[in-house]
């Protein structure tokens, strides 16, 4: 992982962070947004920690499992670091879906937050 850009370590590490808690606990993902954190779930808008993890704690499923695909990584002019992932997900005994992800990241106070975040299932609308 040392040959990689720092952006891409970090980057790659907080979306296999992400992943594992999202698949175990999703109510444990409150500490890695802030207040001012913004998520577009599927074209609903939510703001804050608070909503954001009732949106995810309250999404319809028991269990998920998410396999990431793809990931890309890139420094941000004003320091951030904007991650994409590209996977797929099964959710209880649902068939697999394709999605993508999203995830805007700043260090603040020396921990690394996501301050937006996009989702959206690789479904077409027809």
């Amino acid at each position: 992982m040392g040959d990689k850009p720092i952006w891409e370590q970090i980057g790659s590490s907080f979306v296999q962070h992400y992943y594992q808690l999202f698949d175990t606990d999703r109510t444990q993902l409150g500490a890695i947004y802030i207040d001012a954190s913004c998520l577009t779930w599927e074209g609903q808008q939510f703001q804050g920690k608070a909503a954001i993890v009732e949106k995810l704690s309250s999404l319809p499923f028991q269990k998920i499992q998410h396999s990431i695909t793809a990931e890309d990584h890139q420094p941000t002019p004003d320091s951030c670091i904007l991650s994409m992932v590209v996977g797929q997900l099964k959710a209880d005994d649902d068939q697999v879906l394709g999605f993508h992800q999203t995830f805007l990241l700043k260090s603040l106070q020396g921990a690394w937050v996501c301050t937006n975040e996009v989702f959206r299932l690789a479904l077409h609308n027809l």
